[in-house]
């Protein structure tokens, strides 16, 4: 049996969008089984604060880097920086995503859609072709891959096209990843969310649109719920994979929806 308590002693993981939500939730459940985490965003303030009230939490070792995933400069300088600290990337968790305002579709502006499409599809190409290379000429080789698909990688909510569109791409990408990783020991799986309690899911108390035009309010889970389930995921030798887990509030309206 896996001993998790010490899974990730010695080995270095690197959470896009670490500083916040579910990010955040994942570095301090990895921290605390041992991991070194590189946590990345684009705001160095909040990076910053994570850093230090992470190391603060867990005891652990924290690295802030400041990078914008969707621009593919800045992603190869953060590996760069993440190899130049450590010398390999035994895990990338690929999490850093955006929204936009819950409007028709005919309503979203281009300038949304490409941000989108960059902080949330273009961000996890990108990382994980950094992470490709590295983990192909590291010693030893190899290394896992977790991206964060979400519920809407299966089930659209209304109003959400560019949203729904990057994380149903995200599916294709993990499995594209875990065959193409497959002969150089890179795992990739992937990682459902149904309403974990974070900035993002504050509203849902006060009521989300529903399939049938109605409002309603819906039941969160508590992030380290998130953080947990990744921490399993990731402890797994790399001789098996969890190609994909949904990690979902009990009685949020996901089985049924529509």
């Amino acid at each position: 049996m896996t001993n998790y308590q010490d899974s990730g002693r010695g080995k270095i993981a690197l959470v896009t969008g670490g500083g916040t939500g579910v990010g955040k939730a994942i570095s301090v459940a990895l921290l605390g089984v041992g991991w070194t985490v590189v946590i990345t965003g684009r705001r160095k303030d909040v990076l910053d604060e994570a850093a230090k009230t992470l190391a603060a939490e867990t005891k652990g070792t924290v690295n802030p880097i400041v990078s914008d995933v969707s621009d593919p400069k800045s992603v190869a300088a953060l590996f760069e920086a993440v190899k130049a600290a450590y010398g390999r990337l035994d895990l990338l968790i690929n999490n850093a995503g955006i929204n936009v305002p819950n409007v028709a579709m005919e309503e979203v502006t281009f300038e949304q859609w490409n941000a989108i499409v960059g902080a949330n599809l273009t961000g996890a190409f990108l990382c994980t072709q950094q992470a490709l290379k590295l983990m192909k000429t590291q010693t030893p080789r190899g290394g896992r891959i977790i991206n964060n698909g979400s519920i809407s990688a299966t089930t659209p909510r209304p109003n959400s096209a560019p949203y729904t569109a990057t994380k149903h791409a995200i599916t294709g990408l993990t499995k594209s990843t875990a065959l193409d990783g497959r002969p150089f020991d890179i795992a990739c799986g992937q990682i459902d969310i149904g309403n974990a309690t974070t900035e993002m899911t504050s509203k849902m108390a006060g009521g989300v649109l529903q399939a049938n035009g109605e409002t309603a309010s819906e039941p969160t889970i508590p992030a380290h719920y998130i953080g947990d389930a990744v921490v399993y995921m990731a402890g797994l030798p790399l001789e098996a994979n969890v190609l994909s887990l949904t990690v979902m509030a009990t009685k949020m309206p996901l089985v049924g929806r529509g």
